[in-house]
């Protein structure tokens, strides 16, 4: 089933987002519901359940790759993603680091 994304995290590097397999997971037993992650998450990955005062992750698709942000910023470690080699295995598998290369060109070609 295809998820409807803004235009902005539809991909990631040339990958459809979908296809990538990170998020964070809220372990409800540790969740306080201090609403942290709910209110400094840039990308609206959290929601909030008002009647059990527990974060959500409402839009995990909308989350940043390689983003653990969140996890860090929860000091009652409620929150964890995958292992962070899945992630290099991706940059490995899709040849990311051949599109980067090209897109830092870019970059400091336009700040010359």
């Amino acid at each position: 089933m295809k998820v409807s994304l803004p235009k902005e995290y539809a991909q990631w590097k040339g990958i459809p987002r979908e296809e990538i397999k990170w998020h964070p997971t809220v372990n409800e037993s540790k969740c306080t519901g201090c609403g942290m992650c709910f209110t400094s998450c840039g990308r609206e990955v959290f929601g909030y359940d008002r009647e059990r005062k527990k974060a959500t992750v409402a839009r995990p698709l909308q989350c940043l790759v390689g983003c653990t942000s969140c996890e860090t910023w929860c000091v009652f470690q409620a929150i964890s993603f995958p292992e962070k080699d899945y992630i290099r295995q991706v940059i490995k598998k899709h040849k990311i680091l051949n599109l980067v290369k090209k897109q830092l060109e870019e970059k400091l070609h336009q700040t010359k």
